[in-house]
């Protein structure tokens, strides 16, 4: 079980780096048969503004997910919530750090708040966001 909600600090932090892989980027395709030329084609992508395919969105939201179920507050935890924004695009084979932050603890509501910021290899924002998440509720 992950960390119920008395055990998590307003302050807390948590940083994560990931590289984006061809083989990430097809099982995303292949799993939500998302077939937007934008993510995959070169040909495509080079007469759109960002020139490149990028990675989708929700990827980048997925790995945020998965670490909220990892990490913190980690297994049993659910998200509820989420304000999220992608001011950058992301491309392929970039590395993304994603920093996360407790930022409110609701004891009565069992909730916590959490801000990530991930970033590129060249400090672009390219994720900011708000998630809202159900730490697990250990039985005594």
């Amino acid at each position: 079980m992950g960390r119920n909600i008395e055990e998590l600090i307003v302050g807390e932090k948590l940083m994560i780096t990931e590289k984006i892989e061809d083989k990430d980027l097809l099982l995303y395709l292949g799993l939500t048969n998302d077939n937007n030329p934008l993510y995959i084609q070169r040909d495509f992508a080079s007469k759109s503004i960002y020139e490149n395919p990028i990675v989708p969105p929700i990827m980048l939201t997925g790995i945020i997910t998965s670490a909220l179920s990892k990490y913190l507050p980690g297994p049993g935890s659910h998200l509820t919530r989420q304000i999220v924004s992608f001011p950058t695009p992301t491309y392929h084979y970039a590395i993304v750090t994603f920093n996360f932050e407790v930022k409110e603890v609701h004891v009565h509501a069992n909730e916590v708040v959490i801000y990530v910021n991930a970033q590129n290899e060249q400090n672009d924002t390219v994720v900011d966001g708000i998630f809202h998440v159900t730490p697990p509720v250990k039985e005594n």
